[in-house]
């Protein structure tokens, strides 16, 4: 049974500035840095990681000695015409108001949707359980996106909550623990071990 650390990247530029940043491919800010510096989840057997540079970045700095294998499928939701801007930029924009009037359910204009998004990440996700367990991996990190790790949480994580309730700081996450037998039958994780 593999122990998974889900692991969100650090701060970026746009994070501080509470921007859409799916597509945007920006490093870590000084401030990210240093946090991500000040930071220890031990030594994992392998780490996968994000296609973004945010992600890359901080799986290097948390586990440099580490290859990172990438999984592209685990990059963050393309937030299309909403991509870069915040909440206070999109004020008054009719298709930002009728998509939080929709609780996030419809589609980024120009961007993904919220399914296309849950079945990429959760497809990209099925791919690192199964290199851990058909490589016998026992602890591995995943170093990802808020809305990676809120997806992966929402359709395997128990105790079960809804999407918005598995939100995660820069460089936290979670540590879960994934139950082989019960992963090759129904594709669900044992339990939360335990909030970084």
């Amino acid at each position: 049974m593999p122990d998974i650390y889900l692991i969100r990247h650090g701060m970026t530029e746009g994070n501080k500035y509470q921007r859409y940043i799916g597509t945007t491919d920006e490093p870590l800010c000084p401030e990210g840095r240093e946090e991500i510096k000040k930071i220890s989840y031990g030594v994992p057997d392998e780490v996968f990681v994000s296609p973004m540079i945010r992600c890359r970045e901080t799986a290097e700095l948390l586990f440099p000695q580490k290859r990172l294998r990438i999984i592209d499928q685990l990059a963050e939701c393309d937030f299309g015409a909403f991509e870069n801007k915040n909440y206070q930029e999109l004020s008054g924009n009719r298709d930002y108001q009728a998509w939080v009037d929709s609780g996030g359910a419809l589609p980024f204009p120009e961007g993904e949707s919220r399914e296309q998004f849950r079945r990429r990440t959760l497809e990209g996700f099925s791919r690192v359980v199964t290199a851990c367990i058909r490589e016998k991996i026992n602890t591995a990190a995943v170093v990802v996106h808020g809305g990676t790790i809120m997806n992966i949480m929402e359709a395997y994580g128990q105790p079960e909550r809804s999407f918005y309730d598995w939100h995660v700081k820069n460089g936290h996450g979670y540590l879960i623990q994934a139950d082989t037998s019960l992963w090759m039958r129904n594709r669900k994780l044992l339990e939360l071990k335990k909030e970084l």
